[in-house]
């Protein structure tokens, strides 16, 4: 069974212009996600898709493949597919890499492309990290502030998710039950056909409302596996806007590359 991790990056950013080509470092933004989706274990092709040559050039510059995508395409998961049908790849799954997330560890790529591979009836899967309390309590304060990065996400005793959020969920009316939060990693493999079906749906009123792409899928009964995965001891940022590119920076200097 093979699998295509893909790497949407749209050249166009409101708060960070060329947000792929962003240095990091010394590396580009995009490079350092594509080595990383290198480097996890079961992928066996990797493609940014973008919308502009400049990052074209750039990833072909330092190795990279590239393909030119549609700059109509709506988001992340219409670019993932427009690439897969621009290249007439016959992966089996195709694995969604976010392109501003360059602390993105290869195995929990990884994890996702062995869990699709290994069980060919899941439709769609996602990993995330159970959350210790002191963060977790730390994002209900920054949520109650109005700050909504980070989603959270249930799930039921198969593994499969019942739902996600950019609010806190579970609630907790007893915190002395100790029920953990899980946080939802933007990253999603998916067998192929799925793929295609889920471009093809409407946005639907939970995706809207939430502002989450996945909603669409378990509004249309889209299971979706949740694959609990480990950071090892790694801290996780993704670049948003300028004031970003400094932390990012500054995590890379205290522990290291995650890829050489």
């Amino acid at each position: 069974m093979s699998v295509i991790a893909v790497i949407p990056s749209r050249y166009g950013s409101t708060r960070l212009p060329g947000k792929p080509l962003t240095r990091i470092a010394g590396r580009y933004m995009v490079e350092r996600v594509w080595r990383c989706a290198g480097a996890a274990p079961g992928v066996d092709r990797v493609v940014v898709a973008t919308d502009d040559e400049r990052i074209i050039d750039a990833v072909r510059g330092f190795g990279g493949e590239a393909v030119m995508t549609d700059p109509a395409c709506r988001n992340g998961t219409e670019r993932a597919l427009a690439a897969v049908r621009e290249l007439k790849a016959d992966a089996d799954v195709v694995v969604n890499v976010q392109g501003d997330a360059p602390l993105i560890p290869p195995w929990v790529i990884g994890d996702i492309a062995t869990a699709m591979s290994k069980d060919a009836t899941l439709q769609m899967a996602t990993p995330a990290v159970k959350m210790p309390v002191e963060t977790a309590d730390r994002m209900r304060e920054m949520k109650s502030r109005g700050i909504v990065g980070g989603t959270t996400v249930v799930f039921n005793k198969h593994m499969d998710a019942m739902y996600f959020s950019k609010g806190m969920i579970p609630f907790h009316r007893h915190p002395e039950a100790g029920t953990p939060t899980y946080q939802h990693i933007g990253l999603y493999g998916y067998r192929r056909d799925t793929l295609e079906q889920i471009v093809s749906l409407e946005p639907s009123p939970l995706e809207r409302a939430e502002s989450l792409e996945q909603l669409r899928a378990l509004e249309n009964a889209i299971p979706i596996r949740i694959v609990l995965t480990d950071y090892r001891g790694r801290s996780a940022w993704s670049v948003d806007a300028p004031d970003d590119v400094p932390v990012v920076e500054s995590i890379i200097e205290k522990e290291g590359e995650l890829v050489a």
